[in-house]
């Protein structure tokens, strides 16, 4: 802060600038004097806003520095601040950011590219998608170099308008847009339904002779009627055209808007004149037939999109929190890490937990598919979102908001259906060169009409702009994969990458993990061998007792054998061996055979093998007790789901590090004819490299820490639902129900979903192959034009939906 000589006004506040203040302001290239800090601060919040015009078009300073704030302004500014982010956005490492934000205003999939390539511009945006389906963007930036405000002021700036997901507020929106375009339809179809009477009237009046006076009433009362529907109905169309030639784009609504402009305005002047052909039913039938299709299309997007939504609406508004007090009902919001709630039966979860007391079952079908509640009591975990349905619980509260698995599932998926595979990528960047060349064409056409016929040039050229147009070309992609990987979700497999379907339909060969992905990844006591005189039950309860202190994979087995048995005293571990401890003054051993030998030196019993089997052995200082077999189980439908796989042509192959007899074993009881057994992490991503150095495209399923970079290796990856989160982040797509033969229905989806966006990709070619030509040769009229251009996007929408059915 330096002195200033002169006492002149604060340009922001009017107010004097104190004596030995000098604090500037750059504004319009000048440096303008501040009395304080505060307006110093204020002034430049509006400058780096872009907001620099108020000062240049205010007609008075304000009294207090705050009241300049342009109030959008300070609304976006609100949203930098970390207590309200924490609501809605997640912090990753360092100052990288996540966010899901709802855009208002998007009409079609040219609002989409323009505002993924506008936001991708700002120097510290890392990622930007937004899903066409659900209107849903996700956000991901730096906040060091770029702050949440400055985003949405930038997309506010191009005519659209962002703010944080909230699941209400875009279920408001629905409602809201759906009223708009039902307005706009009505007044489209009444409009029309008038202009095509009073055109009727004039066509025959042309046919059979009409008086002049009579048919210029007949024109100028058709002009009062179509311009409601040019000036009201057709507003979405000329609003997105500007914005796109603002930002020197050639969007969709372009020629739309160009063709509906075009021929109000020549039907206008011929009517002033009283000379010339009006167009004022094919400018009404357009807007109505355009309307139609987009309303039907908005309808089945919403539809399409209903898998997220029906997540979003899983987590209940309310809960029941225990407090000194006693119980208080509470908004989920306020619910924190440690609270203790009650979940009564019928009641949703509302975050994520641990059981405390109680025992019932709880219904999570919503989340993996599985449609009989899972039983749940002390100690088990709760995830958010599920649904209580026997006996009251209650839980602890462990992970709330963007923490909550729920909310992973929802990142993921909003992530899936916003990445763009390969061919819609491909599509995107036809279709933004296709208005350009429509435009192109269409002068091209006028031109060489008006030479051949003038009389005809201007309807010829009308329907030129009007028969074609890229959203069908720009809808064949999106509108598959959102209704996809909707029907999936509610099967249990979650897709969190865009190329994710795309790369299983082209799939080739599937490799899987065996511990944890074609068995259940926990050891069951499968069979006691009785070598003493102690009974099975006591046998059972003696090993339980020494493993009690262990955390080992067998002490947990046989935790759930004897739930109830006591802790052996004195116990000591030798790490690869076994335990010893006191039971009743007798010393006991468990473990490997050679180390209870040591306890009393009896010779091993001779017993038969059990391939797939771990064996423990049991004894006390007198002699051998037992000999316990724990097996870890295959999972149920895990034969039929690698049968299936088969008969679809895959190649199947088994890839472990277990030892040789348990992964034979397991290959051969379903039926996979390659497995290799000892393999490390390094060992499987090689036979992976070598399968895809010979052309193969390998899709891997795993679970586990080590999983992580084969997962990542291969071109399509799944990890199961309770694998690790390291697996899940490397994952392209995630089995919650833990299912297999969900593997098999994923496979059939996604290459149903490859083949009905070829599909749609191929009726946009060959309509726009065959109306352009008819249209162009002066066969096609203008209504007949506006009427196959709506039915093409249409038929695009209605296709991808066959697959909600699954």
């Amino acid at each position: 802060m330096t002195t200033r000589d002169d006492n002149t006004p604060c340009f922001h506040c009017g107010l004097p600038v104190p004596p030995g203040v000098e604090l500037d302001v750059d504004i319009d290239g000048e440096k303008r004097p501040m009395c304080c800090r505060g307006c110093q601060a204020v002034a430049r919040a509006i400058v780096e806003g872009g907001l620099a015009d108020f000062y240049r078009h205010r007609t008075a300073p304000a009294s207090r520095g705050e009241e300049l704030v342009p109030e959008e302004l300070a609304d976006m500014r609100l949203y930098d601040r970390d207590d309200l982010q924490a609501s809605f956005v997640r912090v990753e490492a360092g100052d990288r950011r996540e966010a899901a934000l709802i855009l208002e205003g998007i009409q079609c999939a040219a609002c989409v590219w323009l505002n993924e390539r506008h936001v991708k511009s700002l120097p510290g945006v890392l990622e930007f998608q937004v899903n066409y389906a659900t209107h849903r963007a996700r956000l991901v930036w730096d906040n060091s170099r770029i702050k949440l405000s400055d985003i949405l002021e930038a997309i506010r700036a191009i005519g659209y308008h962002a703010h944080p997901f909230d699941p209400g507020r875009q279920e408001q929106l629905y409602k809201e847009e759906r009223r708009r375009a039902l307005r706009r339809l009505a007044v489209a179809a009444l409009g029309m339904a008038q202009v095509m009477m009073l055109a009727v009237a004039l066509y025959g009046g042309a046919y059979e002779g009409m008086d002049a006076g009579l048919r210029n009433f007949l024109r100028w009362v058709s002009l009062l009627i179509a311009a409601p529907v040019v000036v009201y109905s057709a507003q979405p169309f000329f609003v997105s055209a500007w914005r796109d030639l603002k930002r020197r784009q050639a969007g969709m609504d372009v020629p739309v808007a160009l063709a509906i402009g075009a021929a109000f305005a020549a039907s206008a002047w011929h009517t002033i004149t009283g000379e010339g052909e009006i167009y004022f039913d094919s400018v009404t039938m357009f807007t109505f037939f355009l309307l139609t299709g987009r309303f039907l299309e908005m309808g089945a997007r919403h539809r399409a999109g209903q898998a997220a939504e029906e997540l979003v609406r899983l987590l209940p508004a309310t809960a029941t929190r225990f407090t000194d007090a006693g119980e208080e009902r509470v908004p989920v919001a306020e619910l924190g890490p440690g609270d203790r709630v009650l979940v009564r039966p019928g009641e949703s979860i509302p975050a994520d937990g641990r059981v405390l007391e109680g025992e019932s079952a709880v219904d999570e079908s919503l989340l993996t598919g599985e449609s009989l509640p899972l039983p749940r009591g002390p100690g088990a975990a709760l995830v958010g979102g599920t649904v209580n349905t026997d006996s009251p619980l209650v839980m602890q509260v462990e992970k709330v908001g963007e923490e909550t698995v729920l909310s992973s599932i929802l990142r993921l998926l909003d992530r899936a259906q916003t990445e763009k595979p390969s061919v819609a990528k491909l599509a995107d960047r036809v279709a933004g060169g296709f208005v350009l060349a429509l435009l192109a064409l269409a002068a091209g056409v006028a031109l060489y009409w008006w030479q051949a016929d003038p009389a005809h040039a201007f309807a010829i050229t009308l329907s030129v702009l009007v028969v074609t147009c890229p959203c069908a070309l720009s809808l064949a992609t999106p509108a598959a994969l959102t209704a996809a990987t909707g029907a999936l979700t509610r099967l249990g497999v979650l897709t969190t990458r865009g190329h994710a379907l795309e790369t299983l339909a082209r799939a080739t060969h599937m490799i899987f993990d065996k511990t944890g992905t074609l068995t259940e990844g926990r050891l069951r006591l499968e069979a006691v061998t009785l070598l003493g005189d102690q009974p099975e039950a006591r046998v059972r309860c003696l090993a339980a007792s020494l493993e009690r202190s262990s955390e080992h994979p067998v002490a947990r087995a046989l935790a759930c054998a004897c739930p109830d048995a006591p802790r052996a005293a004195g116990v000591t571990a030798v790490a690869g061996q076994g335990l010893e401890g006191r039971i009743e003054g007798r010393r006991y051993r468990i473990g490997t055979a050679s180390y209870v030998a040591e306890a009393h030196g009896q010779a091993l019993p001779a017993l038969a093998d059990e391939p797939g089997h771990t064996r423990v052995w049991l004894g006390d200082e007198n002699g051998w007790l037992a000999a316990l077999s724990f097996a870890d189980r295959i999972r149920d439908g895990a034969a039929d789901a690698i049968a299936v796989l088969r008969a679809q042509g895959l190649e199947v192959e088994l890839l472990s590090g277990d030892g040789d007899a348990a992964v034979a074993g397991v290959a051969r009881q379903l039926g996979i004819e390659h497995s290799r057994s000892r393999c490390t992490p390094d060992d499987k991503l090689a036979r992976i490299r070598e399968l895809q150095q010979g052309g193969a495209v390998v899709a891997m399923v795993g679970d586990g820490v080590n999983d992580a970079p084969v997962l990542a290796g291969a071109q399509v990856s799944l990890a199961m639902g309770g694998g690790t989160q390291l697996a899940h982040a490397s994952a392209d797509m995630i089995l919650l129900s833990e299912r297999l033969p969900h593997l098999a229905d994923a496979v059939r989806m996604a290459r149903r979903s490859l083949g009905i966006i070829r599909q749609n990709l191929a009726w946009a070619v060959v309509y726009n192959a065959v109306a352009v030509p008819l249209a162009a040769a002066g066969w096609v009229a203008p209504w007949m034009a506006a009427l196959g251009m709506s039915t093409s996007s249409l038929v695009v929408v209605l296709n991808a939906l066959r697959l909600r059915r699954g």
